[in-house]
């Protein structure tokens, strides 16, 4: 497979050395843009598609649809909603109570940090759950096993 069809292509599979090389390069890539203010930023966005494109192959190759990365995307919004509940309960419980406002802050921002840390968890998870996972030993409805398929 080459490069092209690995970073621009959702279609096929690959194992789980073509997805680490392929996602350490990105983080690369996306390391380096930061240092770049506009362009940076454009090359950062653009690299998006490519990560969907290697995360779907290798969800592929797990025998599941590429949908399932949805899941920590959809996880984001629902955290932020969390914590945003946090924020208005712990300023209802303040104000019931009498209480003061210094605190309202602080549960505020404990509902942001942790929200934070859990969506970051969940990414790393996910990640490793799907650069970790062998792939199915025979061929499925993605296609054929990868040539580089690490054996099992």
């Amino acid at each position: 497979m080459d490069w092209k069809n690995l970073m621009f292509s959702a279609d096929g599979r690959i194992g789980r050395q073509a997805f680490w090389i392929a996602w350490l390069m990105l983080l690369g890539v996306n390391v380096v843009a930061g240092w770049i203010p506009v362009i940076g930023n454009l090359a950062a966005l653009a690299s998006l598609y490519c990560f969907v494109c290697i995360y779907t192959k290798r969800l592929h190759d797990m025998g599941k649809s590429g949908w399932w990365q949805a899941v920590p995307i959809v996880l984001g919004p629902v955290m932020l909603i969390g914590s945003a509940l946090w924020l208005g309960f712990g300023a209802a419980a303040i104000a019931l109570n009498g209480g003061d406002p210094e605190l309202f802050a602080l549960a505020g921002a404990g509902g942001v940090v942790m929200s934070l840390l859990l969506g970051f968890l969940v990414s790393i998870g996910f990640t490793l759950w799907v650069g970790v996972t062998p792939g199915d030993t025979s061929d499925n409805r993605w296609g054929d096993r990868p040539l580089n398929a690490l054996a099992v």
